[in-house]
């Protein structure tokens, strides 16, 4: 079947169900990586695990400051990058690179982002575990224009792809939703504690062929609390980006868009739609790279920026004694006490900021990172080469930073929330997409309404694996299956890694701003094919 945005928003409004949950579940094949996808083959010839140098994004410079803000200037455009040694891979890059430059910033301290769009498609950008006033959240209708011109109509959709409503509704603060031609500033305040945030495209319909194109990038906020800790710093404070990717024989990307321009009709092609797993891990942009290192403790921001992929990371091999990794920070900030892990379970989206003391392996140890959840060549993350002995004043604390846990009598309110494949349409061979309690995402649809300042409980319930993300609440997760929280569900977090059958608690609070939010799976296919929601901060 091949139906317009339109006519499944059509049909699911009338048609659209929850199936039973024991009737979505997925087949093993399909599972048996821990993720709920397709495995894209590449068909170019791979280069050899551990020969490539760990490339680090370079940090991005105001253009200028003033007494109040920092001011940043990123462009959207086509670049090359060469991924596969002695082959040039076209990218959609921030600054024309993948991934884009960092930002680093002060929690507190106002950013202003100018987001410029020179690709030949609308682009959204969205501060990923930002605390952001509406109009600058990067709602997936509230389109940057090519700069270049756009040949569709005025919301940036093409034909009767879909509706950008954007209007203003009772008192939410969305005054300037709508789209932008070439060019739109965004406005950070950044009144929120020291974290690992990441930006990416969130365009409507077509955010999973643009992020897997590269329009992702680190966005680090620092505080005084933060750097007051003995935790590793400069050149051992890394981020890392871990994301798969499939290539074909040229070096280009691999993905099974219905029509690759992404300018037409939206999706994947059928088999794809459970998610795009590809077959090349990328660190940072590096098909399996090396980092050298030293014999002391190494901060490592991990983030898993792959469309549908989850990772199992283990160190391989394990040191000779106490924990592989030490937690030290979760989505949304540092964790109250260090969190020590042997293997640590991401889901997309999600960030574990960790310490790995590497002065407990010899020198000329090599140390695989290793993915357990893979197999072959998605087995292997990359490896760190320990080379020499040098000085280390780093240490972990026994306590990184006061965190309150939120109780059950604070919260309001308690919503529930089906994650789970739909049906729409009648006759032989109904079409299938993601919803939210049994409905796709219609941008002029509100599912929660929450009052400012507020907390509630969510239930969340899926039927496969969907790491449902928030956007501007943090949330503390309450429980899983009736049970206390899992081993990585510590501190404030943005992004839930669910898997089938599971129900879970969290417990959000609303603060920062009123106006139009979204929540929705971070499964970048099935945010696609209509699991999201708008939440109304009233």
């Amino acid at each position: 079947m091949s139906l317009t945005r339109r006519d499944v928003l059509r049909l699911a409004g009338g048609a659209a169900i929850a199936l039973p949950l024991a009737s979505c579940r997925l087949g093993a094949a399909e599972t048996v990586s821990g993720s709920t996808g397709t495995v894209l083959r590449s068909t170019a010839a791979l280069p050899r695990p551990f020969t490539v140098p760990l490339p680090v994004p370079p940090v991005l410079r105001p253009v200028r400051s003033d007494a109040t803000a920092d001011y940043y200037e990123i462009t959207a455009k086509p670049g090359r990058a060469e991924i596969l040694p002695g082959r040039a891979t076209e990218i959609w890059g921030y600054n024309g690179i993948f991934p884009g430059p960092t930002l680093e910033t002060r929690s507190g301290r106002m950013a202003v982002v100018r987001h410029r769009n020179e690709l030949p498609v609308p682009v959204v950008a969205h501060l990923h575990g930002g605390k952001t006033p509406p109009q600058h959240d990067g709602y997936p209708t509230d389109l940057i224009l090519p700069a270049g011109g756009w040949g569709g109509g005025d919301d940036g959709h093409m034909g009767d792809q879909g509706s950008a409503h954007m209007g203003t509704q009772g008192d939410h603060a969305n005054t300037q939703m709508g789209a932008h031609r070439g060019v739109k500033d965004y406005h950070y305040p950044l009144g929120q504690p020291a974290a690992t945030l990441w930006y990416h495209d969130h365009r409507m319909d077509f955010t999973g062929p643009q992020v897997y194109r590269g329009l992702a990038g680190f966005h680090l906020v620092h505080d005084a609390q933060e750097e007051a800790l003995p935790l590793p710093k400069g050149e051992r404070d890394i981020p890392l980006m871990i994301c798969d990717r499939a290539f074909a024989e040229d070096g280009s990307f691999r993905y099974p868009s219905i029509d690759p321009s992404l300018r037409g009709e939206p999706g994947v092609t059928g088999e794809f739609m459970q998610g795009v797993l590809g077959d090349v891990v990328l660190v940072n942009g590096a098909p399996w790279p090396v980092l050298e290192v030293t014999s002391t403790r190494y901060r490592l921001r991990i983030l898993n920026a792959s469309n549908a992929r989850r990772y199992r990371l283990a160190l391989d091999p394990p040191p000779p004694e106490g924990p592989a990794f030490t937690q030290v920070g979760s989505d949304a900030g540092l964790l109250g006490r260090p969190v020590g892990h042997q293997e640590i379970e991401i889901a997309q989206a999600e960030r574990f900021d960790v310490i790995v003391d590497f002065s407990r392996y010899p020198v000329g140890t090599r140390v695989t990172l290793a993915n357990r959840f893979g197999g072959g060549p998605t087995s292997r993350v990359m490896r760190f080469h320990v080379s020499r002995r040098a000085h280390d004043d780093s240490a972990v604390p026994s306590r990184l930073a006061a965190l309150e846990r939120p109780s059950r009598s604070a919260a309001a309110v308690t919503r529930s929330f089906i994650f789970a494949r739909g049906a729409f349409g009648a006759g032989p061979g109904p079409g299938t997409i993601w919803t939210i309690n049994g409905k796709a995402f219609e941008s002029d649809r509100a599912d929660a309404w929450p009052r400012l300042g507020s907390t509630e409980i969510w239930r969340l319930i899926t039927d496969a694996h969907h790491p449902v993300h928030l956007h501007l609440a943090h949330f503390q997760v309450l429980s899983r299956a009736g049970r206390p929280p899992g081993p990585y569900d510590a501190g404030w977090k943005d992004t839930i890694d669910l898997r089938p059958d599971e129900e879970a608690e969290i417990i959000a609070r609303f603060t920062g701003y009123r106006g139009r939010y979204v929540f929705h799976c971070h499964n970048l296919e099935h945010e696609d094919m209509a699991m999201m929601a708008n939440v109304d901060v009233v």
